[in-house]
């Protein structure tokens, strides 16, 4: 009876490699997105997905069809989105969600334009909606050192970065090293999601960043165990997504994160902490 839950990447070498990879990065993902949450920041996620495709699309109207380059290019021009909505946020006092809303459709309409121009066929469809079953070797070995990068470089950060959320005057007054926290931070949300980008797309990327994130806040108001929540939903997410994938003949990418997204519809359901069941129970005050 349990023999469908792992024949699959029992007897197919592809399916292992999207399952190794993708349970991998969303164990690094989802707890990103968990501190992205807690400062407020949901949808940087969404906005810098946007602006990885200018970068790729210069990669490939340069170099071709390559995974390095393409990484490379989509790194650079996420980056260059993050910095350039801080910067935008520190001279005008526009919030910086204001500032990535306002760049992320030029960064896409870029993109489209700059492929456009290149007068090459790229999958577009492709590129921000992925593919988990087309994970070779390299990008297997990509994603394993950006998900084990992303958890060791967080040990260090969490302090800064829990204190830049309290209280960032206080930190301020205490240390220096609140902004270069931030901005490593920034940056491991952009690896993370240029990696992501070549096996489930940049879109659905964001969805294992957010919603196994959003998940976690209703099962333990401790930060801590809603980071490693989010990991092991995020991870459970992709097994369970490629298996749907796998046995009704669907999308991979799109399959994890309506998976993660059903997580998130039956935590909101039944969570403890501020669910609707667990709200319905408690007595109105009179």
């Amino acid at each position: 009876m349990l023999a469908p839950l792992w024949q699959p990447f029992m007897e197919f070498a592809f399916m292992r490699q999207a399952l190794f990879g993708g349970v991998a990065l969303a164990m690094s993902a989802a707890p990103l997105g968990v501190l992205l949450m807690l400062r407020r920041m949901s949808l940087i996620g969404d906005a810098i997905a946007h602006g990885i495709l200018p970068g790729a699309a210069v990669a490939f109207w340069l170099v071709g069809l390559s995974l390095p380059a393409l990484t490379l290019g989509g790194l650079g021009a996420g980056l260059g989105v993050a910095g350039l909505a801080a910067w935008v946020t520190r001279n005008t006092g526009l919030r910086e969600d204001a500032s990535l809303a306002a760049l992320y459709p030029i960064s896409l309409a870029s993109g489209v334009l700059l492929l456009g121009l290149a007068g090459r066929r790229l999958d577009l469809l492709g590129l921000l909606f992925g593919s988990a079953l087309s994970v070779d070797a390299a990008t297997l070995q990509a994603m394993v050192l950006v998900a084990v990068l992303s958890v060791v470089l967080l040990v260090p950060l969490y302090r800064p970065l829990l204190l830049d959320c309290l209280d960032p005057l206080f930190l301020r007054s205490v240390s220096r090293v609140g902004p270069w926290a931030y901005g490593l931070f920034l940056g491991l949300v952009v690896l993370n999601l240029v990696v992501g980008f070549q096996a489930i797309g940049a879109l659905m990327m964001v969805g294992l960043m957010t919603l196994p994130a959003a998940a976690s806040r209703f099962w333990s108001r401790r930060l801590p165990w809603r980071l490693l929540l989010a990991a092991l939903l995020g991870g459970l997410a992709v097994w369970l997504g490629l298996l749907l994938s796998y046995h009704l003949a669907l999308p991979s990418g799109p399959a994890i994160v309506v998976v993660a997204g059903a997580f998130y519809v039956l935590s909101v359901l039944v969570g403890p902490v501020h669910g609707v069941l667990q709200r319905s129970r408690q007595p109105i005050p009179l």
